[in-house]
């Protein structure tokens, strides 16, 4: 459960975060990095395809900075996983709710 979020910062179960992460059903990855920075790409959710969650939320950012391309979202669909794509402040309130009821990963950027 997401406890807290600010800019930069997260906290995951009373642990706190500063570096953007990957929330799995029995851990979080905490030194996620993306390939372009503010630009998803496939490559960097390798690991979430392979757990197969029924929901990817991915959280672009304290103001929605980084890209989620066309191609990402349709590779998503393709796998029948729901895609939710919004900043990380309202990503944070979607994941706590999904995840009471669903397998849920999520991916957050923490900055920008």
């Amino acid at each position: 459960m997401i406890e807290s979020y600010h800019f930069g910062q997260i906290t995951i179960n009373g642990n706190k975060y500063s570096r953007d992460v990957i929330i799995f059903p029995d851990h979080v990855e905490d030194s996620w990095w993306r390939r372009e920075g503010h630009r998803l790409s496939l490559e960097d959710l390798q690991e979430v395809f392979e757990v197969k969650p029924e929901v990817l939320v991915i959280g672009t950012g304290y103001s929605g900075l980084m890209k989620v391309p066309q191609a990402v979202r349709d590779y998503v669909t393709t796998k029948n996983i729901e895609l939710v794509v919004e900043n990380t402040r309202r990503a944070c309130q979607t994941y706590n709710r999904l995840c009471q009821s669903k397998k849920v990963l999520a991916a957050f950027h923490l900055t920008c």
